[in-house]
């Protein structure tokens, strides 16, 4: 279960490097094989452990390929998922073409999201955060099972 939010700075390489407490669970759970993506409806990549990943795989290469909006989210995700394997010093490489995508620069935050991790730009993140602490009930309402629970 990954979870919380870490800043951390890209190298000239573009290699992040993934928070020591994060390191050991992603060893034993993937042996550090994961898969990096963009989501498609923000400017942030997912990365998830691999066998995470092959699930979700598994799901988006049966939707029927004769759909627009399937079609669209096959060539989306699986066409720029990349394999990324954990280092000795715990770094991630991530391509070029996915840096552009997230407008990954120096400064980037990553967020757990549970099963997976989001990779943003820290400018972005902060951007997005703040427009969700605007958003009203009005402007959102919750679903009626996030109604029901009690924080």
């Amino acid at each position: 279960m990954f979870r919380g939010i870490n800043p951390i700075n890209l190298d000239a390489k573009g290699r992040m490097a993934i928070p020591s407490r994060y390191r050991e669970p992603l060893s034993v759970h993937c042996a550090g094989e994961l898969v990096v993506t963009i989501d498609t409806e923000s400017r942030c990549l997912l990365l998830y452990p691999i066998h995470e990943w092959e699930e979700i795989q598994k799901k988006i290469e049966a939707l029927p390929s004769f759909d627009k909006n399937a079609r669209r989210i096959q060539r989306l995700l699986l066409g720029h998922a990349s394999d990324v394997e954990m280092d000795a010093n715990g770094r991630l490489l991530l391509s070029a073409p996915l840096r552009e995508y997230a407008q990954l620069e120096k400064k980037i935050v990553l967020l757990g999201q549970g099963k997976k991790f989001e990779i943003w730009s820290e400018t972005l993140w902060q951007q997005t955060r703040d427009e969700y602490l605007q958003i009203g009930e009005e402007d959102a309402p919750l679903p009626a099972d996030l109604k029901s629970l009690s924080l």
